[in-house]
């Protein structure tokens, strides 16, 4: 592909409002891959280009977090090595193993877990009790979230969070905090897999990378200054969208021809 000015802009931009919402609420995919597949990327390009300048996002978010000191990396080492192991895994197994049955399922779980935050008492700033231990919230949570972000991925922040929330006892700024942490963890290690492949497309990459390092800052600083009150309605936007957008893909209809069926119908 061959790319002049104003898509390098194009993509910058959308790295930048990809890589803010992605802090904030993730799901900064819905954005960045229909724009990387517009571009003219195939698939497997778009995937791999797409791992690339997420890597970016989540790890100016994280950097931001850590300044802030909502988390302390030494005390996630278990947790980060745990999400690398699973997700590695997970990036190996979707290469052996057929992903359509996780595809059926998942519009119906994120639906529930969007109306668990929307309704949710136990979604709050406030920190509550821890109902597992660290080690157990690692080696059996954290893996496993990284494992299906290897194999499958989409609503991998939600579910960290929500496991940060229910289990570890979080506030949904420091939950959020949490996962950017491991987010980051999960893309770098399947990045990992895509780096000598040849199907990443480095200036597309880059260009919306830059974009990310912006909008992972200033969707941090907004989760700092503003809280449940931001994160909670756009967790619940963005998982509601993950969840068309699954459906629109189980059916091979696009948000166009659904539109048209409608009117036709």
């Amino acid at each position: 592909m061959e790319l002049d000015l104003n898509l390098i802009l194009l993509l910058l931009i959308t790295g930048l409002g990809a890589g803010t919402i992605d802090a904030i609420a993730g799901g900064g995919g819905l954005i960045t891959l229909p724009v990387l597949l517009a571009s003219g990327l195939s698939p497997v390009q778009a995937l791999a280009t797409n791992k690339l300048q997420g890597s970016f996002g989540t790890l100016a978010a994280t950097l931001y977090f850590v300044r802030k000191r909502l988390v302390d990396l030494r005390e996630m080492r278990t947790m980060i090595l745990c999400t690398f192991v699973g997700s590695a895994l997970g990036t190996l197994a979707v290469q052996l193993i057929d992903s359509t049955v996780l595809a059926a399922v998942m519009p119906a779980l994120l639906i529930v877990i969007a109306l668990y935050f929307a309704f949710s008492p136990r979604i709050g700033d406030q920190d509550r009790e821890r109902r597992i231990s660290v080690l157990l919230f690692s080696t059996a949570i954290t893996f496993s979230i990284g494992f299906y972000d290897g194999f499958f991925g989409p609503g991998t922040g939600t579910f960290f969070t929500l496991a940060f929330v229910t289990l570890a006892g979080f506030g949904l700024a420091r939950a959020t905090a949490h996962t950017k942490v491991l987010n980051f963890t999960s893309n770098f290690a399947s990045l990992l897999f895509f780096l000598f492949s040849g199907h990443i497309v480095w200036l597309a990459g880059f260009a919306m990378a830059a974009g990310q390092l912006i909008g992972g800052q200033l969707g941090a600083r907004l989760v700092v200054s503003r809280g449940t009150r931001l994160v909670r309605p756009l967790i619940v936007i963005i998982t509601l969208l993950m969840s068309a957008k699954l459906l629109l893909d189980r059916f091979g209809l696009s948000p166009g021809e659904l539109i048209d069926s409608f009117f036709a119908g």
